[in-house]
């Protein structure tokens, strides 16, 4: 059963994988889907190259500045100019040349000259029904269901014109009407062209001006890759422009070594005896030819104007993109800039707490903070270098700042109740404090908790009960706390001893005293050193740290209370000492004088 499951799963991993790799393959596949499908039918080669035309108008969405406006529009009107000229020379090459007879095109000239001459007829007839006398009765409407009659025939004729045409257009042997159909839906293109030009002027200027330089990094690479496209365009169409100009070249060469064959053989009829048409014929051609040539030198110089201007626009171009690339180094350098800040200020950091805090464990926390802080701001400071700086920031920061102080109360004021237990009149580690009721030992401080070791008060206030108690530290600034332990952690501790009533209490009494004040004499000192500081400072009447002792008569004997000074961290030792001393010394009293008894207690 185990293997059968586990055949399971490798199987449903299995078509997951195979799932994934087939999406990827038809993702892979389809990448290019937004472009348009091409025709399977191939297209008809246009006589006359519109190419500079469209060339230069999609050029125009790249201009930006006035400048390079300027030169767009420069380019439109050559490439436009040399357009017209192409359609031009074309048309007298079409009217003087005419294409290679066929059976068939044969066929179709004579169909189109018989529609023509039918429509011509009609044309005629028409007319001549129209001049007729209408005086005598019933003339005149004999007259109108003639021409009605005429005029079906005539559009019936005219119809047959208009296919005979377009079958002769269709096959090709008329360039002619080929070249004057291209011309037509040239200028209506240009036409409509301009039209949407006037109606939107700078639009062109304000789409492109999204690849303009911007604020931050992002923007700036996005504006630096949409340059260089637009720098592969106006190359592309430069050297467009020179090559057609060198066409144009070996074009008008070779037109002017066929201009001498051709004048030689106009001029050869004269002696023969030719006819005038002959001779007009050939000077017609002649100087047809010329005027293409003409024709030539002006395009062959807007080729070369054209490839000028898109040499200036060139170089406006690589300018502007110099000008990004030194804005994207620019902000490269500042982020490099604040990474160094921020390490610099970490190692600083670091520095600074282990030089000046001897106590590591205490400020780890704060340097943890600072650190997390000189990040925090780091990072901060890239962002608005990648993204750039908000359009609404002071409102995005203000809104930001109430919610995450409604939603963070609690933990804002537990943080700032750390700063004020970091503070001189704080609490440290090892202090006896009340926080809330509870009593103990402080055995940890973090960012947002304080840790107790809870000391009952069942048994002795010196033994803790084993149990850990955290209170947020929001008490340091809403609640109250008590701190038992000074400035030096000194803490007072008490002892208590029973001499019983058999035995005399006051040789047993200064005993004790004098002990007491022996083994806590350098304690108290140090005690007395300290809080004499602080009073001064303070303008407060000194404290006495000298031990003292309290009596308490009982029933069955005299309670010696011995009220001591000792560091908090020491008390059990010293507790224990004092403890060895004094029963050693009851030890003596009970040699000299062996009665009563002598007990104490914690």
């Amino acid at each position: 059963m185990h293997g059968l499951m586990k055949a399971r799963q490798w199987a449903v991993v299995i078509s997951l994988i195979a799932l994934m790799l087939l999406g990827l393959v038809g993702l892979f596949l389809s990448r290019d889907s937004r472009l348009p499908v091409a025709s399977t039918k191939p297209r008809r080669t246009p006589l006359v190259n519109e190419g500079p035309v469209q060339t230069a108008r999609s050029l125009m969405a790249l201009a930006i500045s006035p400048e390079e406006r300027r030169l767009a529009q420069q380019a439109l009107r050559l490439a436009d100019h040399a357009v017209d000229l192409a359609f031009a020379s074309a048309m007298r090459e079409a009217t003087l040349s005419s294409a290679a007879a066929t059976p068939e095109t044969k066929e179709l000239f004579a169909r189109v000259k018989r529609a023509e001459a039918q429509v011509q007829s009609d044309q005629d007839i028409i007319e001549q029904v129209k001049q007729q006398p209408t005086k005598e009765p019933g003339a005149a409407e004999q007259i109108q269901q003639q021409l009605d009659l005429m005029q079906a025939q005539l559009e019936l004729d005219k119809d047959e014109l208009e296919d005979a045409k377009w079958e002769l257009f269709r096959s090709g042997a008329d360039p002619l009407s080929r070249i004057q159909r291209q011309f037509a839906r040239y200028q209506a293109a240009q036409a409509a062209q301009q039209a949407g030009d006037a109606a939107r002027p700078q639009a062109d200027a304000q789409d492109a001006g999204a690849g303009s330089e911007g604020g931050n990094l992002i923007q700036q690479v996005s504006a630096w890759r949409v340059q260089r496209a637009s720098l592969v365009k106006l190359q592309q169409a430069r050297d467009e422009a020179l090559r057609d100009h060198e066409e144009l070249q070996q074009k008008h060469a070779a037109q002017q070594q066929t201009a001498p064959a051709e004048s030689n053989s106009g001029k050869a009829g004269e002696p023969g005896g030719a006819s005038d048409q002959a001779v007009i014929a050939s000077l017609r051609r002649l100087s047809e030819h010329q005027k293409n040539l003409a024709d030539l030198n002006k395009r062959i110089q807007d080729q070369q104007d054209l490839g000028d201007v898109y040499g200036s626009w060139i170089g406006l171009a690589q300018v502007r993109q110099l000008a990004t690339l030194h804005s994207i180094l620019k902000s490269g350098v500042l982020i490099v800039l604040v990474i160094l800040a921020v390490y610099l200020v970490d190692r600083a950091v670091d520095h600074f707490f282990a030089n000046l805090i001897p106590e590591r464990r205490r400020m780890w926390t704060l340097r943890v903070i600072v650190r997390f802080a000189v990040q925090a701001a780091g990072v901060l400071l890239i962002l608005f270098v990648l993204f750039g700086m908000p359009n609404q920031m002071p409102t995005i920061l203000g809104l930001a700042g109430a919610g995450l102080t409604v939603a963070l109360k609690d933990f804002i004021v537990a943080f700032f109740g750390w700063f004020s237990l970091m503070g001189r009149n704080g609490i440290r580690v090892g202090d006896w404090v009340e926080i809330n009721g509870v009593g103990g030992e402080v055995a940890e401080i973090s960012l947002l908790r304080t840790t107790l070791l809870e000391t009952g008060n069942w048994t002795d206030s010196g033994h803790p009960t084993g149990r850990k108690v955290s209170f947020v530290n929001s008490f340091a600034i809403e609640g109250h706390y008590f701190n038992f332990s000074t400035s030096g952690q000194w803490l007072w501790d008490e002892i208590q001893i029973l001499v019983p009533s058999t035995k005399n209490p006051y040789p047993i009494i200064d005993g004790i005293q004098k002990l007491v004040s022996a083994e806590t004499e350098p304690s108290a000192r140090m005690a007395e050193e300290e809080w004499r500081r602080v009073t001064d400072r303070k303008h407060v009447q000194s404290v006495s740290a000298a031990p003292a002792i309290n009596l308490r008569p009982t029933t069955s004997g005299v309670e010696v209370h011995v009220r001591y000074i000792t560091r908090a961290h020491e008390r059990y030792a010293m507790r224990a000492r004092l403890y060895q001393e004094i029963v050693s010394l009851l030890h003596q009293k009970q040699e000299s004088a062996p009665s009563g008894s002598v007990a104490g207690a914690v």
